[in-house]
């Protein structure tokens, strides 16, 4: 399993994961999830797609696309100030230049790659240090993110605990819930997964 970064001009093959990646999000957010979501032709996408977006993405040794998750940076358009901002205490997000948004995370926990070695699935821990390791190369120190309280335990477990920033919602019938989280060697260490490889310019010098 390895973790690959999109962003800018895809190639053709990072054309086949981003269409990959579309589809896993249709499946999990329209279909498991049934969040009212725009699916087209099988395919999940929103407004926030096109806007540059950094794509993170976990591939299984097969190239199958298992993980995926979308980064913004925090002082422009994002879910949370334009969706979400009722999750916010404060109703605005104090937003920084090292600060970026996380959403539209998910993994594709049926694939067997990766099931049973641990409490948590190793695409679930390999998409967390890859969404930590790109962001300390690119000079991020802060992850903001609209989750529920479920995936905010899956966190927790990781040992990569979320600091909310308002109370917990019901959004979409789902009880949702907005917060901060750290971006740092410490976390990367600690929620990194034994063979971890990813295709960041430092990745092999950060992660030795």
């Amino acid at each position: 399993m390895r973790i690959v970064a999109v962003q800018g001009a895809p190639s053709n093959a990072e054309r086949g994961f981003l269409d990959a990646m579309h589809r896993l999000r249709s499946r999990v957010f329209g279909g498991r999830l049934q969040w009212q979501v725009t699916n087209t032709d099988g395919l999940e996408y929103d407004q926030f797609d096109h806007l540059s977006p950094t794509y993170i993405l976990a591939l299984t040794i097969r190239d199958e696309v298992i993980g995926c998750a979308r980064l913004l940076p925090a002082t422009g358009p994002t879910m949370l100030q334009r969706v979400f901002h009722p999750l916010l205490a404060e109703g605005h997000l104090d937003a920084h230049d090292a600060m970026i948004e996380s959403s539209r995370f998910c993994v594709d926990t049926t694939i067997d790659e990766g099931r049973g070695v641990g409490p948590l699935h190793e695409a679930t821990l390999t998409m967390f240090a890859g969404i930590i390791e790109w962001c300390v190369i690119h000079g991020f120190t802060e992850i903001v993110t609209a989750t529920d309280v479920r995936f905010e335990r899956v966190l927790r477990r990781a040992s990569w605990p979320m600091r909310r920033l308002g109370e917990p919602q019901m959004i979409n019938q789902t009880k949702s819930v907005a917060g901060l989280l750290p971006a740092d060697r410490a976390s990367f260490e600690r929620v990194r997964p034994e063979g971890y490889r990813s295709n960041f310019n430092l990745s092999r010098d950060y992660a030795a």
